[in-house]
Protein backbone atom coordinates (compact mmCIF):
# COMPACT_ATOMS: atom_id res chain seq x y z
CA UNK A 1 0.00 0.00 0.00
CA UNK A 2 1.13 3.49 -1.15
CA UNK A 3 -0.81 6.45 -0.03
CA UNK A 4 -0.26 10.14 0.90
CA UNK A 5 0.33 11.03 4.29
CA UNK A 6 -1.56 14.26 4.34
CA UNK A 7 -4.96 13.31 3.03
CA UNK A 8 -5.22 9.37 3.84
CA UNK A 9 -3.56 9.26 7.42
CA UNK A 10 -4.70 11.16 10.59
CA UNK A 11 -2.25 14.72 10.61
CA UNK A 12 0.36 13.83 13.56
CA UNK A 13 0.56 17.96 14.46
CA UNK A 14 -3.28 18.50 14.67
CA UNK A 15 -3.85 20.89 17.21
CA UNK A 16 -4.23 18.95 20.58
CA UNK A 17 -4.10 20.41 24.70
CA UNK A 18 -0.63 19.73 25.64
CA UNK A 19 -0.76 16.34 28.02
CA UNK A 20 0.26 17.41 31.91
CA UNK A 21 3.49 17.65 33.10
CA UNK A 22 4.63 14.36 35.81
CA UNK A 23 7.55 12.83 37.42
CA UNK A 24 9.53 10.23 36.44
CA UNK A 25 8.02 7.60 39.25
CA UNK A 26 4.34 8.89 38.08
CA UNK A 27 5.74 8.38 34.20
CA UNK A 28 6.97 4.89 34.66
CA UNK A 29 4.16 3.91 37.22
CA UNK A 30 1.61 4.21 33.98
CA UNK A 31 4.44 1.99 31.90
CA UNK A 32 2.58 -1.12 32.54
CA UNK A 33 -1.48 -0.18 31.89
CA UNK A 34 -0.45 1.66 28.18
CA UNK A 35 1.54 -1.83 27.86
CA UNK A 36 -1.28 -3.43 28.25
CA UNK A 37 -3.55 -1.48 26.22
CA UNK A 38 -1.55 -1.90 23.01
CA UNK A 39 -1.00 -5.62 23.65
CA UNK A 40 -4.67 -6.08 23.60
CA UNK A 41 -5.10 -5.51 19.82
CA UNK A 42 -1.29 -6.42 18.37
CA UNK A 43 -1.87 -9.70 17.06
CA UNK A 44 -4.98 -8.33 14.92
CA UNK A 45 -3.54 -5.44 13.78
CA UNK A 46 -0.56 -7.39 11.98
CA UNK A 47 -2.56 -9.43 10.67
CA UNK A 48 -5.03 -6.89 9.05
CA UNK A 49 -1.93 -4.57 8.48
CA UNK A 50 -3.21 -1.78 10.31
CA UNK A 51 -0.97 1.08 11.33
CA UNK A 52 -1.41 1.85 14.97
CA UNK A 53 -2.09 5.37 15.24
CA UNK A 54 -4.43 5.53 17.64
CA UNK A 55 -1.52 3.71 19.72
CA UNK A 56 0.57 6.60 19.06
CA UNK A 57 -1.81 9.22 19.95
CA UNK A 58 -2.08 7.24 22.77
CA UNK A 59 1.68 7.71 23.80
CA UNK A 60 1.52 11.26 23.32
CA UNK A 61 0.14 11.58 26.90
CA UNK A 62 1.68 9.34 28.67
CA UNK A 63 4.92 10.85 29.17
CA UNK A 64 6.91 8.11 27.87
CA UNK A 65 8.26 9.37 24.67
CA UNK A 66 9.78 12.72 26.94
CA UNK A 67 10.79 10.66 30.10
CA UNK A 68 14.52 11.24 29.29
CA UNK A 69 14.47 14.84 28.72
CA UNK A 70 16.34 16.72 31.77
CA UNK A 71 14.85 18.25 34.92
CA UNK A 72 17.04 21.92 33.91
CA UNK A 73 14.69 21.64 30.59
CA UNK A 74 11.41 21.02 32.62
CA UNK A 75 11.46 17.37 31.77
CA UNK A 76 11.48 14.38 33.95
CA UNK A 77 14.83 13.45 33.93
CA UNK A 78 14.57 10.04 33.18
CA UNK A 79 17.61 8.03 32.92
CA UNK A 80 18.69 5.73 29.63
CA UNK A 81 18.16 2.40 31.45
CA UNK A 82 14.49 3.66 32.18
CA UNK A 83 13.91 4.77 28.54
CA UNK A 84 15.77 1.28 27.37
CA UNK A 85 13.17 -0.75 29.41
CA UNK A 86 10.61 1.28 28.09
CA UNK A 87 11.42 0.38 25.06
CA UNK A 88 12.01 -3.84 25.95
CA UNK A 89 8.35 -3.23 27.67
CA UNK A 90 6.21 -1.81 25.02
CA UNK A 91 8.35 -4.04 22.92
CA UNK A 92 6.61 -7.15 24.41
CA UNK A 93 3.49 -5.23 23.62
CA UNK A 94 3.83 -4.80 19.90
CA UNK A 95 7.19 -4.81 18.80
CA UNK A 96 6.13 -2.40 15.66
CA UNK A 97 5.37 0.55 17.89
CA UNK A 98 8.48 0.23 20.00
CA UNK A 99 10.60 -0.15 16.70
CA UNK A 100 9.11 2.92 15.50
CA UNK A 101 10.22 4.88 18.25
CA UNK A 102 13.96 4.26 17.35
CA UNK A 103 14.12 7.72 15.29
CA UNK A 104 12.13 9.56 18.13
CA UNK A 105 14.68 8.39 21.27
CA UNK A 106 17.29 9.40 19.60
CA UNK A 107 16.37 12.87 19.09
CA UNK A 108 15.91 13.30 22.84
CA UNK A 109 19.10 11.54 23.45
CA UNK A 110 20.98 14.67 21.74
CA UNK A 111 18.62 17.28 24.17
CA UNK A 112 19.28 14.64 27.34
CA UNK A 113 23.06 14.96 25.93
CA UNK A 114 23.47 18.51 25.42
CA UNK A 115 20.48 20.70 27.32
CA UNK A 116 22.17 24.17 26.46
CA UNK A 117 22.64 23.66 22.60
CA UNK A 118 19.90 26.08 21.09
CA UNK A 119 18.68 22.95 19.02
CA UNK A 120 17.74 21.90 22.92
CA UNK A 121 16.25 24.65 24.01
CA UNK A 122 14.41 25.15 20.25
CA UNK A 123 12.71 21.73 20.35
CA UNK A 124 12.11 20.86 24.23
CA UNK A 125 8.45 22.98 24.21
CA UNK A 126 7.25 20.56 21.81
CA UNK A 127 8.92 17.56 22.71
CA UNK A 128 7.13 17.98 26.18
CA UNK A 129 4.08 18.55 24.38
CA UNK A 130 3.93 15.59 22.96
CA UNK A 131 5.10 16.04 19.75
CA UNK A 132 7.07 12.93 18.20
CA UNK A 133 10.03 13.20 15.72
CA UNK A 134 11.16 11.00 13.03
CA UNK A 135 12.31 10.66 9.71
CA UNK A 136 14.76 8.82 6.95
CA UNK A 137 18.53 9.45 6.14
CA UNK A 138 18.85 6.33 4.14
CA UNK A 139 18.49 5.84 0.09
CA UNK A 140 18.35 2.29 -1.60
CA UNK A 141 19.42 2.59 -5.55
CA UNK A 142 22.57 3.74 -4.97
CA UNK A 143 25.94 2.49 -6.09
CA UNK A 144 26.83 2.17 -2.87
CA UNK A 145 25.28 2.57 0.97
CA UNK A 146 25.42 5.29 2.75
CA UNK A 147 25.21 8.00 -0.78
CA UNK A 148 23.01 10.29 -1.11
CA UNK A 149 20.88 11.55 -4.13
CA UNK A 150 18.19 13.59 -2.45
CA UNK A 151 19.30 17.82 -2.29
CA UNK A 152 18.57 20.57 -0.43
CA UNK A 153 19.39 23.62 -2.69
CA UNK A 154 18.53 27.33 -2.25
CA UNK A 155 16.10 29.18 -3.87
CA UNK A 156 15.78 32.63 -3.02
CA UNK A 157 15.36 33.29 0.55
CA UNK A 158 14.63 29.47 1.32
CA UNK A 159 15.71 26.30 0.10
CA UNK A 160 13.88 23.62 -1.88
CA UNK A 161 14.10 19.51 -0.53
CA UNK A 162 13.64 16.84 -3.74
CA UNK A 163 14.42 13.32 -3.62
CA UNK A 164 13.54 9.91 -2.62
CA UNK A 165 14.19 7.99 0.99
CA UNK A 166 14.07 4.40 2.50
CA UNK A 167 14.01 2.64 5.91
CA UNK A 168 11.70 6.02 7.18
CA UNK A 169 10.93 3.85 10.01
CA UNK A 170 8.20 5.64 12.23
CA UNK A 171 8.46 8.59 9.97
CA UNK A 172 4.90 8.01 9.16
CA UNK A 173 3.60 8.69 12.95
CA UNK A 174 5.98 11.60 13.95
CA UNK A 175 5.35 15.10 13.75
CA UNK A 176 7.87 16.47 12.51
CA UNK A 177 10.50 14.51 9.90
CA UNK A 178 14.19 14.97 9.35
CA UNK A 179 15.97 14.36 6.14
CA UNK A 180 19.63 14.20 4.88
CA UNK A 181 20.62 15.82 1.79
CA UNK A 182 23.16 17.51 -0.58
CA UNK A 183 23.62 20.83 -0.72
CA UNK A 184 24.98 23.15 -3.72
CA UNK A 185 28.67 22.32 -2.85
CA UNK A 186 27.80 18.42 -2.67
CA UNK A 187 27.84 18.42 1.17
CA UNK A 188 25.86 16.67 3.60
CA UNK A 189 23.19 18.92 5.07
CA UNK A 190 19.73 17.99 6.35
CA UNK A 191 16.20 19.79 7.54
CA UNK A 192 13.62 19.26 9.58
CA UNK A 193 10.34 19.97 8.93
CA UNK A 194 6.75 19.20 9.58
CA UNK A 195 5.45 15.68 8.61
CA UNK A 196 2.62 17.30 6.59
CA UNK A 197 4.39 19.94 5.38
CA UNK A 198 3.18 20.44 1.53
CA UNK A 199 5.61 17.37 -1.15
CA UNK A 200 6.51 15.50 2.23
CA UNK A 201 4.61 11.81 0.98
CA UNK A 202 5.45 9.21 3.38
CA UNK A 203 4.15 5.72 1.94
CA UNK A 204 3.03 2.57 3.80
CA UNK A 205 5.24 0.63 1.19
CA UNK A 206 7.27 -1.64 3.52
CA UNK A 207 7.53 -5.04 2.07
CA UNK A 208 9.90 -6.67 4.70
CA UNK A 209 8.47 -10.44 6.01
CA UNK A 210 8.58 -8.75 10.04
CA UNK A 211 8.17 -5.47 11.71
CA UNK A 212 5.44 -4.87 9.05
CA UNK A 213 3.73 -1.92 11.10
CA UNK A 214 7.03 0.17 11.52
CA UNK A 215 6.13 2.03 8.20
CA UNK A 216 9.84 1.49 7.36
CA UNK A 217 9.18 2.24 4.08
CA UNK A 218 10.02 5.18 1.47
CA UNK A 219 9.47 8.62 1.73
CA UNK A 220 8.77 11.17 -1.66
CA UNK A 221 10.11 14.41 -1.34
CA UNK A 222 8.83 16.75 -4.18
CA UNK A 223 10.25 20.24 -4.21
CA UNK A 224 9.42 20.72 -0.24
CA UNK A 225 9.83 24.11 0.73
CA UNK A 226 12.36 24.63 3.56
CA UNK A 227 13.09 27.22 5.69
CA UNK A 228 16.76 28.27 6.95
CA UNK A 229 15.55 27.87 9.98
CA UNK A 230 14.91 24.55 9.66
CA UNK A 231 18.34 23.98 7.98
CA UNK A 232 20.79 21.85 10.06
CA UNK A 233 24.48 20.08 10.06
CA UNK A 234 23.55 16.69 9.84
CA UNK A 235 26.63 14.85 11.93
CA UNK A 236 27.72 16.69 16.00
CA UNK A 237 30.97 17.91 15.48
CA UNK A 238 31.02 16.43 19.26
CA UNK A 239 32.67 12.59 18.56
CA UNK A 240 31.88 11.38 21.97
CA UNK A 241 28.26 12.26 21.37
CA UNK A 242 28.29 10.67 17.89
CA UNK A 243 29.43 7.55 19.36
CA UNK A 244 27.71 7.60 22.22
CA UNK A 245 24.43 8.05 19.90
CA UNK A 246 25.45 4.89 17.82
CA UNK A 247 25.78 2.64 20.21
CA UNK A 248 22.33 3.92 22.02
CA UNK A 249 20.57 3.42 18.39
CA UNK A 250 21.81 -0.30 18.42
CA UNK A 251 20.69 -0.86 21.67
CA UNK A 252 17.10 0.21 21.01
CA UNK A 253 16.90 -3.02 18.48
CA UNK A 254 18.45 -4.64 20.85
CA UNK A 255 15.73 -4.01 23.28
CA UNK A 256 13.31 -4.48 20.85
CA UNK A 257 14.32 -8.04 20.60
CA UNK A 258 14.64 -8.33 24.00
CA UNK A 259 10.62 -7.35 23.99
CA UNK A 260 10.12 -9.69 21.95
CA UNK A 261 11.37 -12.57 24.12
CA UNK A 262 9.30 -11.67 26.77
CA UNK A 263 5.98 -11.83 24.19
CA UNK A 264 7.62 -15.33 22.89
CA UNK A 265 7.45 -16.53 26.57
CA UNK A 266 4.00 -14.74 27.87
CA UNK A 267 2.83 -16.08 24.32
CA UNK A 268 3.94 -20.10 24.96
CA UNK A 269 2.91 -19.69 28.47
CA UNK A 270 -0.63 -18.77 27.67
CA UNK A 271 -0.93 -21.50 24.69
CA UNK A 272 0.17 -24.23 27.11
CA UNK A 273 -2.17 -23.55 29.98
CA UNK A 274 -4.78 -22.49 27.63
CA UNK A 275 -5.09 -24.14 24.07
CA UNK A 276 -2.31 -26.73 23.70
CA UNK A 277 -2.95 -30.52 23.71
CA UNK A 278 -0.47 -33.14 24.90
CA UNK A 279 1.58 -35.49 22.36
CA UNK A 280 -0.22 -38.26 21.42
CA UNK A 281 2.72 -40.50 22.99
CA UNK A 282 3.10 -37.97 26.07
CA UNK A 283 2.82 -39.84 29.27
CA UNK A 284 0.90 -36.77 30.51
CA UNK A 285 -2.72 -35.53 30.30
CA UNK A 286 -1.97 -32.24 29.64
CA UNK A 287 0.21 -30.01 27.25
CA UNK A 288 1.47 -28.38 30.97
CA UNK A 289 2.71 -31.50 32.32
CA UNK A 290 4.39 -32.69 29.10
CA UNK A 291 8.14 -32.94 30.40
CA UNK A 292 9.37 -31.81 26.57
CA UNK A 293 7.37 -28.84 26.78
CA UNK A 294 8.24 -27.63 29.94
CA UNK A 295 12.07 -28.10 28.88
CA UNK A 296 10.79 -25.84 25.82
CA UNK A 297 9.25 -23.20 28.19
CA UNK A 298 11.95 -22.87 30.59
CA UNK A 299 14.59 -22.77 28.14
CA UNK A 300 12.37 -19.63 26.91
CA UNK A 301 12.20 -18.55 30.51
CA UNK A 302 15.56 -18.53 31.06
CA UNK A 303 16.75 -17.06 27.30
CA UNK A 304 14.59 -14.05 28.26
CA UNK A 305 16.10 -13.23 31.86
CA UNK A 306 19.53 -13.63 30.21
CA UNK A 307 18.43 -11.27 27.35
CA UNK A 308 16.96 -8.96 30.37
CA UNK A 309 19.96 -8.71 32.29
CA UNK A 310 22.66 -8.20 29.22
CA UNK A 311 20.60 -5.11 27.89
CA UNK A 312 19.64 -3.46 31.67
CA UNK A 313 23.90 -4.08 31.65
CA UNK A 314 24.35 -2.02 28.51
CA UNK A 315 22.03 0.42 29.38
CA UNK A 316 23.89 1.03 32.80
CA UNK A 317 26.80 1.57 30.67
CA UNK A 318 25.90 3.66 28.32
CA UNK A 319 24.27 5.60 31.26
CA UNK A 320 27.58 6.46 32.58
CA UNK A 321 28.84 7.56 29.42
CA UNK A 322 26.19 9.89 29.00
CA UNK A 323 26.51 11.50 32.39
CA UNK A 324 30.16 11.82 31.56
CA UNK A 325 29.32 13.74 27.94
CA UNK A 326 26.74 15.66 29.51
CA UNK A 327 29.41 16.90 32.58
CA UNK A 328 32.29 17.67 30.86
CA UNK A 329 34.44 17.53 33.11
CA UNK A 330 36.74 14.50 32.71
CA UNK A 331 40.26 14.66 29.76
CA UNK A 332 39.92 13.05 26.38
CA UNK A 333 41.53 10.15 27.52
CA UNK A 334 39.12 9.35 30.19
CA UNK A 335 36.03 9.99 28.49
CA UNK A 336 37.13 7.92 25.80
CA UNK A 337 37.44 5.00 27.37
CA UNK A 338 34.08 4.95 28.84
CA UNK A 339 32.28 5.93 25.60
CA UNK A 340 34.90 2.86 24.39
CA UNK A 341 33.47 0.40 26.98
CA UNK A 342 29.35 1.60 26.44
CA UNK A 343 30.13 0.93 23.44
CA UNK A 344 31.82 -3.19 23.58
CA UNK A 345 29.10 -3.53 26.32
CA UNK A 346 26.23 -2.89 23.95
CA UNK A 347 28.41 -4.59 20.87
CA UNK A 348 28.87 -7.62 23.09
CA UNK A 349 25.16 -7.98 24.34
CA UNK A 350 23.72 -7.71 20.28
CA UNK A 351 25.56 -10.66 19.35
CA UNK A 352 24.31 -12.82 22.40
CA UNK A 353 21.13 -11.29 22.02
CA UNK A 354 20.60 -12.36 18.55
CA UNK A 355 21.60 -15.50 18.78
CA UNK A 356 19.39 -16.14 22.19
CA UNK A 357 16.16 -14.59 20.57
CA UNK A 358 16.31 -16.69 17.36
CA UNK A 359 16.32 -20.02 19.23
CA UNK A 360 14.04 -18.79 21.41
CA UNK A 361 11.32 -17.80 18.77
CA UNK A 362 12.00 -21.25 17.12
CA UNK A 363 11.32 -22.94 20.68
CA UNK A 364 8.26 -21.30 20.76
CA UNK A 365 6.67 -23.99 18.53
CA UNK A 366 8.16 -26.69 20.44
CA UNK A 367 5.02 -25.97 22.38
CA UNK A 368 2.67 -27.94 20.71
CA UNK A 369 2.07 -29.82 17.72
CA UNK A 370 0.57 -28.32 14.37
CA UNK A 371 -2.28 -26.22 15.99
CA UNK A 372 1.03 -23.92 16.81
CA UNK A 373 1.09 -22.56 13.24
CA UNK A 374 -2.32 -21.55 13.23
CA UNK A 375 -2.51 -18.22 11.37
CA UNK A 376 -4.83 -16.74 13.91
CA UNK A 377 -2.27 -17.21 16.67
CA UNK A 378 0.46 -15.22 14.74
CA UNK A 379 3.08 -16.56 16.62
CA UNK A 380 5.36 -16.77 13.62
CA UNK A 381 5.53 -12.87 13.98
CA UNK A 382 8.16 -13.52 16.54
CA UNK A 383 10.71 -15.21 14.60
CA UNK A 384 9.87 -13.34 11.69
CA UNK A 385 10.11 -10.05 13.78
CA UNK A 386 13.67 -10.68 15.07
CA UNK A 387 15.07 -12.14 12.04
CA UNK A 388 13.90 -8.61 10.29
CA UNK A 389 15.98 -6.83 13.01
CA UNK A 390 18.81 -9.01 13.02
CA UNK A 391 19.81 -7.67 9.15
CA UNK A 392 19.59 -4.05 10.19
CA UNK A 393 21.66 -5.44 12.91
CA UNK A 394 24.45 -7.91 11.27
CA UNK A 395 25.71 -10.15 14.38
CA UNK A 396 28.77 -11.36 11.97
CA UNK A 397 29.87 -7.76 11.51
CA UNK A 398 29.64 -6.83 15.25
CA UNK A 399 31.94 -10.09 16.48
CA UNK A 400 34.36 -9.37 13.47
CA UNK A 401 35.03 -5.75 14.70
CA UNK A 402 35.03 -7.04 18.36
CA UNK A 403 37.75 -9.64 17.49
CA UNK A 404 39.29 -6.81 14.94
CA UNK A 405 39.61 -4.57 18.04
CA UNK A 406 40.30 -7.58 21.06
CA UNK A 407 43.29 -8.82 18.76
CA UNK A 408 44.91 -5.85 16.87
CA UNK A 409 43.85 -2.66 18.71
CA UNK A 410 41.35 -1.89 15.87
CA UNK A 411 38.51 0.79 16.84
CA UNK A 412 37.82 2.66 13.03
CA UNK A 413 34.36 1.22 13.25
CA UNK A 414 33.78 2.36 17.06
CA UNK A 415 35.06 5.91 16.48
CA UNK A 416 33.42 6.28 13.64
CA UNK A 417 29.82 5.62 14.97
CA UNK A 418 28.62 3.79 12.60
CA UNK A 419 24.47 3.30 12.75
CA UNK A 420 22.54 -0.03 11.31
Amino acid sequence: MSVQFAESFPAANDAVAPPPRRSREEILAGLPAIAAEIAAGAVQRELNRELPFEVFRRLRETGLTWLRVPRSLGGPGGTLADQVEITCTLAAADSNVAHALRGHFGFIESIALDPQAPASRKWVDEVLAGKLFGGANMEIGTPRPNMLRTTLLKDGDRYRLNGRKWYATGAIYADYTSFSALDEDGQMTGCLVPADRAGVRINDDWDGMGQRLTASGGVELDNVEVWPHEVSVRRSTNPFMRRHGAARAQLHLVAVIGGIVRNVLADATAYVQRSARSAKHSASETAAGDHFVQQAVGDIAAASHAIDTLIADAARNLDVSAAAITAGVLDHAALDALVMRSALAQSKTQIIVGRMAIQAAEQMFDTGGGSATARKYDFDRHWRNIRTILNHNPIKLRGRVIGDYVLNGARADFDEGRVF
